[in-house]
């Protein structure tokens, strides 16, 4: 009887062994997923708004060919990621910037986060913080791209925009571990060095 009594606590006792060792491996692989997962790579792409009206001076709307560039950039970014495409949207708050992202955010059903363009390190830091291991599209300007890039170490060798280039789009991959990389890509009507259309002869004060 007592042999018994011996042998079922022995087996209770590697029962409950057992059980620990699942639940101690089953809490790390759990730990261990939502560690890289936070830790995912982070990628932002960057633009600069579509071509512009003339008027109003102050702060005007797209131009027709601005529309259409517009629409070419929601063809080439609507399933940026095979799964789940892009998770956020941020524009400097003017409406030719706006105008630029807005048919992806109506697409998508996301909001455009306004951010203001001469704080580059406010909005870097809050996307990388609130975006951890996402797709993050933000649309600026020709004098502030290259330094948002710069700014976040992807790449200080950005050249600058031209008064007329539209067709730049740049990839800012920043894994949690290892160098951010930059690369560039060209969309919609090519930039060749001259207007798109005789109504953009204009001079870009506010870029």
């Amino acid at each position: 009887m007592g042999t018994g009594n011996k042998d079922l606590d022995r087996r209770r006792k590697r029962r409950l062994r057992r059980i620990q060792i699942v639940i101690i491996y089953t809490a790390i692989a759990v730990g261990l997923a939502w560690f890289f997962e936070s830790q995912a790579t982070t990628t932002m792409i960057f633009v600069r708004h579509a071509e512009k009206a003339l008027t109003p001076v102050d702060d005007p709307p797209l131009s027709p060919a601005g529309e259409l560039r517009a629409a070419e950039l929601l063809r080439q970014l609507v399933h940026a990621d095979v799964v789940a495409g892009i998770d956020a949207i941020y524009s400097t708050p003017y409406r030719r910037t706006i105008e630029t992202v807005q048919p992806i955010a109506d697409a998508l059903d996301l909001d455009v986060n306004l951010y203001a363009a001469d704080d580059n390190e406010a909005v870097l830091s809050g996307i990388l913080k609130a975006h951890k291991g996402k797709i993050v599209l933000v649309v600026g300007h020709s004098n502030t791209v290259p330094d948002l890039i710069a700014d976040l170490g992807a790449s200080k060798n950005v050249p600058p925009i031209a008064e007329f280039e539209y067709d730049n789009i740049y990839l800012a991959s920043i894994p949690w571990f290892g160098k951010t990389k930059t690369i560039r890509l060209r969309y919609g009507t090519p930039y060749l060095g001259k207007p798109t259309t005789e109504s953009q002869v204009d001079h870009e004060m506010n870029n």
